[in-house]
């Protein structure tokens, strides 16, 4: 499929670095635009291999080939193959394992279904989780969320309401919108009758993966349709998050804003 992806362009590209008569390295695989700026040798495997997984030459939960074979693929050092992949890894697109290889990052396993969702109950007890739509329709995006997801005014959109509960306790309560030319056929009966993680229909059934999101938390206090879902007080304190989360090319194709219940959860994450 790469071969296809790369379809009537040169095979072969010697890179150039304006004005300074440096020459980089040439790739196989690489095209034109490609060699319009110069990157480090690993970014341009790492672009190329982005672009397997794009195509879907690889899907998630499959292995890609080892180093060596990437290596002589692309006409370039193992090393540099392993860095690249040092690098895919370390954004989860890519996840190694020891002895079986290097495997395409899935929303599917267990440790990853709940990847972007970082709440953690305060006494570190194991809780079953069930997800509840309230709502899934398609809609016109307003120019607000047509501006997060880089879409224009008035484009189709898909949009869920969910409730997310731990114990049988209601604790995130989340507004979804989705690119509607994306998720085509996207209906409440699929979401609903999906056992799973939302992220994990996206991937499967949509060849869409979520690789990457931002977010921004805030406190706020319950609203009476807040507080009703949540079975919490009026006025009690929430922690908003938005987040959009993206794909490939880094393209957002997702905006929620969550709504979660800190009773008995806090809000977990790593930095360094």
């Amino acid at each position: 499929m790469m071969a296809k992806l790369n379809e009537g362009l040169s095979s072969q590209v010697e890179r150039v670095a304006s004005g300074y008569g440096r020459r980089a390295t040439t790739i196989r695989g690489a095209t034109s635009a490609d060699a319009a700026t110069f990157s480090p040798l690993y970014l341009q495997i790492k672009t190329l291999i982005t672009r397997g997984l794009q195509g879907g030459e690889w899907k998630p939960g499959e292995a890609i080939p080892s180093e060596g074979d990437l290596a002589k693929r692309f006409g370039v050092s193992q090393g540099t193959v392993r860095k690249a992949i040092d690098a895919m890894a370390a954004e989860n697109l890519l996840i190694r394992r020891q002895g079986k290889g290097t495997y395409v990052a899935t929303h599917q396993e267990a440790r990853a279904q709940f990847r972007f969702l970082r709440l953690a109950p305060d006494d570190a007890r194991d809780e079953t989780s069930e997800s509840r739509i309230l709502e899934c329709r398609r809609i016109r995006a307003s120019a607000e969320i047509a501006r997060f997801l880089r879409l224009k005014a008035g484009d189709s959109l898909v949009a869920i309401r969910r409730v997310l509960s731990f114990d049988g306790v209601p604790t995130v309560l989340d507004d979804i919108w989705l690119d509607g030319t994306v998720f085509k056929g996207l209906t409440a009966e699929r979401v609903s009758a999906y056992q799973g993680p939302l992220y994990g229909l996206f991937e499967s059934e949509f060849a869409t993966p979520m690789t990457r999101a931002e977010e921004r938390i805030r406190a706020v206090a319950a609203t009476p349709d807040a507080a009703r879902i949540l079975a919490v007080a009026l006025h009690a304190p929430l922690l908003s998050v938005e987040r959009v989360s993206m794909t490939y090319a880094d393209r957002p194709v997702e905006l929620r804003r969550g709504l979660y219940s800190t009773h008995s959860h806090f809000y977990r994450n790593t930095l360094g």
